[in-house]
């Protein structure tokens, strides 16, 4: 279901796709952040790292009580604090929706599914 923003010229209408690749875009340009991860598909307990291409498959986005509620699906890097990246994930997300679409969101939330060396 597309988001509705209405401003002083009329309403504009912004596919939940178009969110979701502007948040783990956002994410990606996060210090410690490996990668977006598959939120449903674990491999022998291993979480799938994803491309660029395909950055909406680790984002999901739900509107409840006309407030959006983004939920990102991350692998971070080994060595960095988890709780800081988590931090800086979530206020990266907010400031880059807020600031290109103009959406207020009101939690994003962070589900680490796995810590991996990177390269």
């Amino acid at each position: 279901m597309p988001i509705q923003i209405a401003n002083e010229n009329g309403k504009m209408f912004v596919s939940d796709e178009v969110v979701a690749n502007l948040a783990g875009s956002a994410a990606l340009d996060c210090y410690g952040l490996v990668g977006m991860s598959s939120r449903k598909q674990l491999k022998d307990g291993i979480s799938e790292l994803l491309g660029r291409e395909n950055l909406s498959r680790g984002v999901e986005i739900r509107q409840e009580d006309e407030q959006l509620h983004i939920d990102l699906y991350i692998i971070v890097s080994y060595g960095t604090k988890i709780s800081e990246v988590a931090h800086n994930v979530q206020a990266k997300v907010k400031y880059v929706l807020n600031q290109v679409i103009g959406l207020e969101v009101a939690s994003v939330n962070i589900f680490v599914q796995g810590v991996r060396v990177s390269r």
